[in-house]
């Protein structure tokens, strides 16, 4: 029987770590994901970076694709910044298509510096 796919959409701020986004993808219930979805314009960010050298996997994510995606959260930051009501949210749900949903809503790092939101979808 094959497995449902899931990733981990993450928002970032610039000061983000790869504390603060370990601690975000743990608290949204995914301590043991190893797939990251990002916005492009952060996917060359030090702490994602520093993740993808830990053996973490990164789909990066075009801007377009963000604003369509149908989230729990509303965060007028989010909006703001990247036309959508999560960023992390919206990351995952792009990243797996059509078909995806979300497991919950965004988790927030102690820190506030990243966030972290887990979707599955149907097998491929």
């Amino acid at each position: 029987m094959e497995r449902h796919p899931m990733i981990a959409g993450i928002g970032l701020r610039e000061a983000a770590s790869p504390a603060s986004i370990l601690d975000a993808l743990a608290r949204a219930g995914g301590a043991d994901l190893r797939r990251l979805a990002v916005p492009a314009v952060k996917a060359r960010h030090p702490a994602i970076a520093a993740l993808k050298g830990l053996g973490y996997a990164v789909t990066s994510v075009p801007a377009e694709a963000l604003a369509p995606q149908p989230t729990l959260t509303d965060s007028p930051h989010a909006r703001a910044a990247m036309g959508t009501g999560s960023v992390a949210e919206a990351c995952a749900l792009a990243a797996l298509g059509p078909g995806a949903r979300l497991l919950g809503p965004r988790a927030i790092s102690a820190d506030r510096l990243a966030t972290a939101a887990i979707a599955t979808g149907d097998p491929a």
